[in-house]
């Protein structure tokens, strides 16, 4: 049975640590798709490959294999055969990421993944398209915001604590300019879908905003009941190179 919750939403509003905690708790599926471009990314920047599109970029998808594999709790990355979930996350990536997600081609390759995963079992998705191109017919659909300022500060205390301290007005800039790049492109920009519910995490805690969404999810009258903490542990699924 198909059950698809999608949390969609800019950099740093608090998506994955949401969507991995409503996950665990449901016992579903945990898609993280931005780890998909960011394993992508990570490639492209240790290759030295140009992050533009051209038939170079087609060869490269097509050779790549991205698998997501663990529980909510402990998610691993897969790319080509090699664990980089220690890899993925530093500002370098991150900025890649966001440009190649900008790629018709890339995102094309992997709409097709991301729907794929929904045949597995109920899922909790994040991201930035779930809701209005990927899950357009999601049974709930939730849009997470924040200002920007308080995004930047999360985001700095997350890089600090990897290791990778940064000031808060940088993080502040390379957001905005991130911003910018998802809500501006033409294909799947960054925006709530007509039905989402928005929630503003602005002032919220963690645990706040994930009872809010769990509220919003288990009043939904076709919501599976499964055992909590029961995500299926193995790969999802070859995202790459199929």
């Amino acid at each position: 049975m198909s059950f698809v919750v999608t949390i969609d939403g800019p950099a740093a509003a608090g998506k994955s640590t949401t969507a991995r905690a409503v996950a665990e708790a449901l016992g579903f599926l945990y898609v993280d798709t931005g780890a998909l471009y960011r394993a992508l990314a990570l490639k492209l920047l240790e290759s030295g490959a140009a992050l533009e599109e051209s038939p170079a970029l087609e060869a490269f998808l097509a050779s790549t294999t991205v698998n997501l594999s663990g529980s909510p709790a402990a998610l691993r990355v897969w790319l080509d055969g090699a664990d980089v979930v220690g890899k993925i996350r530093t500002p370098e990536v991150s900025e890649a990421s966001s440009r190649l997600a900008a790629m018709p081609a890339v995102r094309r390759r992997l709409v097709d993944v991301q729907r794929a995963l929904a045949a597995e079992g109920p899922l909790v998705g994040e991201g930035r398209d779930l809701g209005t191109v990927v899950f357009p017919d999601a049974e709930v659909k939730i849009y997470l915001d924040a200002d920007l300022a308080t995004r930047a500060r999360r985001r700095a205390k997350e890089l600090e604590a990897r290791g990778i301290p940064m000031a808060v007005e940088q993080v502040q800039e390379e957001l905005e300019r991130r911003d910018e790049r998802d809500r501006g492109r033409a294909d799947s920009p960054l925006r709530p879908a007509g039905d989402a519910i928005t929630l503003d995490t602005s002032r919220l805690t963690i645990e706040e905003q994930v009872a809010r969404v769990l509220d919003i999810v288990r009043q939904h009258p076709g919501r599976p009941v499964l055992r909590s903490g029961g995500a299926p542990g193995g790969p999802r699924r070859s995202a790459l190179g199929d």
